[in-house]
């Protein structure tokens, strides 16, 4: 259910967001720092201890927010500056820290440049992430990897109108983790496997900016190379009575897979823009020309589902050639200072051209099947017009008409390898247009009020998935009143999209949007922000789908989904006696679903029960915090924060509940030197 609390989580954050307990963000020291020669120098860090107690499901926990105990730097800042802008090797030094020392998220920035030679920028990061499993997979999918990413990019001449750039970037994701395989045949039961996690990614790129007579020139050529090397591996010996299906006698005794994928994307990036008195130009393009060589080789043994013995083999290979081009042209014309016209068109070409199979093998009866797959290509040409017209200084209008026309065309193929002349090879495309409409209106009517409401409407003839816009219109509005010591602002949003019947399923969703936000700062040592948001989605679509004793009849049905999401937050800062800052928030997100009492809503038939099951996920998620920062000397403070995670499911789904709560907290001690 990890994905139930990323969406509570976004909602939260979308608000006049809760302060994280952890870096203190009060600052100390005196901001003209410390000279030592021609260079001024100004530090700080926060180091200190965090702890954590943690009831519940602890994977949960650890997937959601992962803070451990032990001792960290929570964050640290140095500046090191030339005096009079002109250093010996360099005249700006800046590295920030966040969390080194055992923080499951910790990131490093640092700046060296010189005036008018070079800028070297470097950010690396730090993520420890554990997913416990999704509950509907019977806790049979983990993972416990880190991913580490770094970014290098030097620029030489950096104020100049002539700069050349370079740079080199790193994603590397390692770690153990579980996942399952479908054995002994087609039909089988998806049993536990062991992977050893090895993927990486790493660019390189060279360019140069160029201004001249008003233009803005970039170039950028660039090479991505991704591997993944992750091998498979037997989880002792698995059984489908093991992992809950009962009627199974699949029984995997040997397992092995490997699965190598390299790639590399070689390709060029170019951007024009220019800015003049009535009109604007902004050109942008890109190719890469992708290839990747892939294969697959899985060997299987052990029980089928009927308990005969079963030996498998699975082989999947290729290469593939995977170009694609995309480019944006805007151009904006102000015939006057009153009126703006905006066009753009965009184009995207993808093609993935290779050949590459499939081969399934049963060696006890000695028989198998080849699918080849050869092309694959999707393109999609927009074109849009914008006009934004001010009629008063309080009061504007405007309006926007999109084209998009999308095509689609694979071309697939088959054998039997035992019979001559089986080879086939089917070609299908599918075309897709869709028209949209946007007007809306400024207003202004009063000082610091402003207003802004806003409607769409879209047709598309041939929707390429159930999902896709085919029939839909959204609303948008929001009214925000500021002064300097009080902010308020409201807003609502609703998008509606029907699509219409296709051969074996039809889809409908709906989603409206509420949001409030004030601030008060009626003195400098007092605040108040306060926050409210919510979300409601519901979504009905047709699904098709196959059971039986033999898994072979097809059923159709219903889906459904609905979610009523709230969202709150509050937070207070109050300045004691110029000494000691306190900070005091609570957030709250909420989904009550649909309102009914069981999970089931008292379904009695199997197959209904199952669907009613998952239509809906009320839950809730609070997180008190309290901070206090108090200044010792001017260049001394002592912090300390607690906060508190609460994480309740009102049903689980196939009987797991993933309820968790944790006390976290920190004392430190900042300095600046």
């Amino acid at each position: 259910m990890k994905t139930r609390f990323w969406t509570f989580f976004a909602a939260a954050a979308a608000l006049s967001a809760q302060q994280v307990v952890a870096p203190t963000p009060e600052t100390v020291g005196a901001a003209r720092g410390e000279n030592l020669g021609n260079y001024n120098f100004t530090n700080s860090f926060e180091a200190g201890y965090r702890f954590s107690l943690v009831g519940g499901d602890l994977g949960e926990y650890r997937s959601d927010v992962n803070y451990g105990n032990g001792v960290r730097l929570l964050g640290s800042s140095l500046s090191i500056d030339s005096k009079d802008g002109h250093g010996h090797y360099f005249d700006q030094i800046l590295l920030n820290t966040m969390g080194l020392g055992n923080d499951p998220y910790e990131s490093v920035t640092l700046r060296i440049q010189k005036n008018q030679v070079y800028r070297y920028d470097m950010t690396w990061r730090l993520s420890d992430y554990y997913n416990p499993g999704l509950t509907v997979a019977g806790g049979l999918h983990q993972m416990d990897s880190v991913r580490r990413l770094q970014d290098h990019e030097i620029t030489l001449f950096p104020q100049s109108g002539f700069r050349v750039r370079a740079g080199y970037s790193r994603n590397v994701q390692d770690g153990p983790a579980l996942a399952t395989s479908q054995e002994l045949d087609s039909n089988g039961t998806g049993l536990p496997v062991f992977a050893d996690l090895r993927r990486q990614w790493n660019e390189y790129r060279l360019g140069a900016d160029v201004d001249v007579a008003g233009f803005k020139l970039t170039v950028l050529r660039r090479w991505d190379f991704f591997k993944e090397d992750t091998p498979y591996s037997a989880y002792g010996v698995a059984t489908a009575a093991s992992v809950g299906v009962s009627n199974d006698l699949t029984t995997l005794q040997q397992f092995t897979k490997a699965a190598p994928v390299h790639g590399r994307n070689p390709g060029w990036l170019g951007n024009l823009l220019a800015n003049h008195k009535r009109w604007a130009v902004n050109a942008r393009f890109s190719y890469l020309n992708g290839h990747n060589d892939f294969a697959l080789n899985e060997s299987a043994s052990g029980l089928n589902r009927f308990g005969g013995a079963a030996n498998r083999q699975i082989l999947v290979q290729g290469n593939a050639d995977r170009p694609m081009v995309a480019g944006d042209f805007n151009f904006s014309v102000q015939p006057t200072s009153r009126l703006t016209v905006v066009n753009n068109t965009s184009v995207n070409n993808l093609r993935i051209d290779g050949p590459s199979s499939y081969t399934e093998i049963d060696n006890g009866s000695s028989s198998g099947e080849t699918i080849y797959f050869r092309y694959l290509g999707i393109r999609t040409v927009t074109n849009s017009t914008d006009a934004n017209y001010r009629v008063k200084d309080w009061i504007g209008f405007y309006a926007g008409y999109r084209y998009t026309d999308r095509l689609v065309r694979t071309i697939e193929g088959f054998s039997l390898p035992a019979f001559a002349n089986s080879t086939e090879n089917d070609v299908y495309e599918n075309t897709n247009h869709l028209h949209s409409g946007t007007v809306g209106v400024r207003l202004r009517p009063v000082k610091n009020l402003t207003a802004n409401l806003e409607g769409e409407v879209g047709r598309a003839d041939n929707p390429l998935t159930p999902v896709s816009d085919r029939n839909y219109h959204t609303l948008n509005g929001r009214v925000s009143y500021r002064t300097r010591k009080v902010q308020l602002s409201t807003s609502y949003k609703q998008v509606y999209n029907v699509n219409a019947p296709v051969v074996l399923s039809d889809y409908s969703s709906h989603s409206r949007n509420y949001s409030a936000a004030a601030s008060w700062a009626p003195k400098d040592w007092f605040a108040l922000d306060a926050s409210y948001m919510k979300l409601h989605l519901d979504t009905v679509s047709g699904v098709a789908y196959f059971s039986g004793a033999i898994r072979a009849t097809l059923h159709d049905g219903t889906s459904l989904y609905l979610s009523n999401v709230h969202a709150a937050n509050f937070g207070t800062r109050l300045a004691v006696a110029r000494r000691a800052d306190l900070y005091l928030g609570y957030t709250i997100t909420k989904d009550t679903g649909d309102g009914r009492a069981t999970a089931t809503a008292g379904v009695t038939d199997p197959a209904g029960a199952l669907f009613a099951g998952v239509q809906t996920f009320p839950l809730s998620y609070q997180s008190p915090l309290a901070r206090v920062s108090v200044r010792i000397t001017p260049k001394i403070r002592w912090n300390a924060g607690w906060q508190f995670y609460n994480y309740h499911e009102e049903f689980g789904v196939l009987g797991y509940y993933q309820n968790f709560h944790a006390n976290t907290g920190y004392t430190s001690i900042s300095w600046a030197f």
